[in-house]
């Protein structure tokens, strides 16, 4: 199997526990305070698989379209459940898929890590066409729902950021990719592929990352793609988790607070 390159997104550290990988009790007690509908579903992958993954629905009547959050590279944490439960509370179906489904008899899913960082060693050893796969299945799925217009689009946090610029190269059908601290692809071919516009989201205090984004500009405009980068002062890497932490810093929230900002206002306009 190919496996993905480590990308130059290195998360903030979470402090090693023996917990479930992925257990934050302040996203947990938020999600369960939501009045939104949640469900998690089994989305056939093919050679009998099936990608688990989180659905949050809005409380809204008629079709409308969809995200995909791919999370970041600690598997789908509760975290990652709690933004799409924001993105449902902004007005639209969110699914976020957990790409860790399946990983081996032991571990068929996040939960079932024994540490996050057991989970991003894993993240790591992942098919990068499994991936693509899975993802291209899950948008599948979300789009054929009933509450769904059709449309989809895609946001991704650090190796989901990074995740979520290559998916653009793989889906004619996608409507926008959202990259939040994440690497764009470097093959002219699969820039050349792109349909949908990318937008990113960055700290300014991210230089391992932020340092890429000169070369995916580069090659965005030279093969006419739309490439708009926005980089939030005083933030650095996952500032869109930390906002959420009521540890975080403030610099998170302002970030946080402008970025959504921006995230709703590109969804508006697909519809």
């Amino acid at each position: 199997m190919r496996p993905i390159v480590l990308s130059l997104c290195f998360a903030a550290l979470v402090v090693a526990v023996v917990v479930p990988a992925g257990a934050q009790e302040w996203a947990v007690e938020k999600l369960e305070a939501s009045p939104r509908h949640h469900e998690w579903v089994e989305v056939p992958a093919g050679e009998g698989r099936s990608v688990r993954s989180f659905l949050a629905y809005p409380e809204t009547e008629g079709k409308t379209l969809a995200v995909i959050v791919i999370h970041e590279n600690r598997g789908l944490t509760d975290w990652v459940r709690l933004f799409a439960d924001q993105v449902a509370e902004a007005g639209y179906l969110a699914i976020a898929p957990d790409l860790l489904s399946g990983f081996d008899a032991d571990h068929p899913h996040t939960g079932t890590f024994e540490s996050s960082d057991a989970a991003r060693q894993a993240i790591y050893a992942l098919d990068a066409d499994r991936v693509t796969a899975d993802l291209l299945a899950v948008q599948k799925h979300v789009a054929a729902l009933p509450a769904a217009s059709g449309k989809t689009a895609v946001a991704g946090f650090c190796w989901g950021g990074s995740q979520s610029f290559r998916f653009a190269t793989s889906s004619p059908d996608l409507s926008a990719a959202l990259v939040f601290y994440g690497t764009g692809p470097e093959d002219a071919e699969g820039i050349a592929a792109i349909q949908a516009p990318v937008y990113g989201f960055y700290g300014e205090n991210d230089e391992r990352v932020n340092a890429t984004i000169p070369a995916s500009k580069e090659l965005m405009a030279k093969h006419g793609k739309t490439y708009e980068v926005e980089v939030y002062d005083g933030a650095g890497h996952a500032f869109m988790r930390q906002a959420d932490d009521p540890e975080g810093p403030p610099e998170a929230k302002q970030a946080k607070e402008k970025a959504w900002a921006r995230v709703k206002e590109i969804l508006s306009r697909i519809e």
